[in-house]
């Protein structure tokens, strides 16, 4: 029998519109369940999510049935209509147009997803804009700082 098999393990990365501080930590462990139903319906596994108040960082082995692209726009869409149904959320809620996805080995998965649930130690101590800088360096992907920050 026939098989697709696959273990592309990403690192999906992305801010809220203008890092505006939207995410509160009253309703952050269900945005990452949310995300997590979202991945799992597109045929994945949330292995890891984490989050500050402007941004959000996800781990999980991509779906070999849809694109990178599509599966942001699900993740994106998604949960910005679960954040807009709730009341007590920001009305004005919207994600950054762009993202960053990183491939990992799978001999890093651990410590990337002690990296993730680590971010609020770790924002102490740098902003998004150096860590995300420092990432988009660490995998070696070129950019134009001034289509970064939308």
């Amino acid at each position: 029998m026939p098989q697709s098999l696959s273990n592309i393990l990403v690192h999906l990365v992305f801010s809220t519109k203008d890092r505006n501080p939207w995410i509160e930590d009253d309703w952050r462990d269900d945005l990452h369940s949310y995300i997590g139903g979202v991945v799992r319906r597109c045929g994945g596994d949330l292995l890891a999510a984490g989050s500050v108040e402007d941004h959000i960082h996800l781990l999980f082995p991509l779906p070999r049935t849809i694109t990178v692209a599509d599966l942001v726009k699900e993740i994106k869409a998604g949960s910005s209509r679960w954040i807009h149904q709730e009341g007590c959320r920001p009305k004005d809620f919207h994600w950054q147009a762009g993202y960053g996805i990183f491939s990992i080995s799978p001999g890093h998965k651990e410590s990337v997803m002690r990296y993730i649930g680590n971010q609020r130690e770790h924002h102490l101590t740098i902003s998004f804009k150096d860590e995300y800088l420092r990432l988009l360096a660490k995998y070696g992907i070129s950019h134009d700082e001034r289509y970064v920050w939308d």
